[in-house]
């Protein structure tokens, strides 16, 4: 009887790699990418979580007797790599780097039998990358949000320590509209006097401030720590933080007494997009454990 034969086609995220036809593709969209670095990924995919060592990469990649720098030759065939998959060294997705040791594929792969229909998912008759792709939505998106809010995939590059500095920002400027608004509540029952139910209105500001006031700080202690899971606890959270931030976003007009109206509407139609702009931030990055990466593979 014949042997059968291994999986030789592959899924992990929107991507998918056929190591028969030497062909990658995102959402069904064929990527180019040279022979050199599509072999090492699929050196890289075959043994998902498991290091793959330099001295490994080298001798799959040039025969021995071959005259050629190796330490570059890797290090540019992981960067081409990481160019068509969308992924950093400093913020892996895919590609882990161990430092002076080798590289580690730290993304989920799906090895697809033959039999299947290229780019076709089973259970849905999709093509596999939509499919994967609408998993991901549907885990991170739900609701009407679904296709309106962006995937990581679609925002830029940005370096970790950049985004999580902006994210914490964010953050502590939420910090001080609550505590500036606890420390002032004798003018804030002032400026509330002439709306129909003045006490209900500062009761809602006074109780709203105080449990956000250590939410924020837990998501603070989270960064500063580089807490494990945070990304995916943040973007748990980001629903019940958005109705909270949107609200909050009327916080310039208690500075009524010290600003006029038209700056005040200016400072809140600001803040009715910061709680979008800090879910891209967590995506991007801010949430993520900043690995130390080798200076060479950069």
């Amino acid at each position: 009887m014949t042997e059968p034969q291994p999986a030789r086609r592959y899924r992990f995220g929107i991507f998918e790699a056929d190591a028969v036809t030497g062909e990658l593709r995102r959402r069904g969209l064929r990527i180019k990418l040279n022979a050199q670095p599509f072999q090492m990924l699929v050196m890289l995919i075959d043994r998902p979580g498991q290091l793959l060592t330099r001295e490994e990469i080298s001798s799959a990649l040039w025969p021995e007797g071959t005259f050629v720098d190796y330490e570059h030759g890797v290090n540019s065939a992981v960067n081409r790599i990481r160019e068509a998959l969308g992924d950093t060294a400093g913020n892996p997705r895919f590609i882990e780097t161990l430092a002076r040791r080798g590289y580690r594929f730290i993304a989920p792969v799906e090895r697809i039998e033959p039999g299947i229909a290229p780019g076709k998912d089973e259970a849905s008759g999709l093509p596999s990358s939509l499919a994967a792709e609408q998993a991901a939505a549907a885990e991170h998106q739900p609701g009407i949000t679904s296709g309106i809010l962006a995937t990581a995939e679609e925002l830029p590059k940005a370096s970790p320590r950049t985004v999580r500095t902006i994210f914490v920002l964010f953050q502590l400027m939420y910090v001080g509209f609550y505590v500036g608004a606890l420390a002032n509540l004798a003018e804030i029952e002032d400026l509330f006097s002439p709306l129909p139910r003045p006490t209900l209105a500062l009761n809602a500001l006074i109780v709203t401030a105080a449990i956000l006031i250590p939410v924020r700080a837990s998501v603070l202690t989270g960064i500063f720590f580089h807490a494990p899971g945070l990304r995916e606890k943040l973007l748990k959270i980001w629903p019940f933080l958005l109705a909270f931030d949107e609200l909050w976003a009327l916080s310039p007009f208690l500075l009524l007494h010290h600003i006029d109206f038209g700056l005040a509407l200016a400072c809140t139609t600001l803040l009715v997009y910061s709680p979008f702009a800090q879910r891209s931030l967590v995506l991007m990055g801010a949430g993520g454990v900043e690995r130390e990466a080798s200076a060479a593979a950069r």
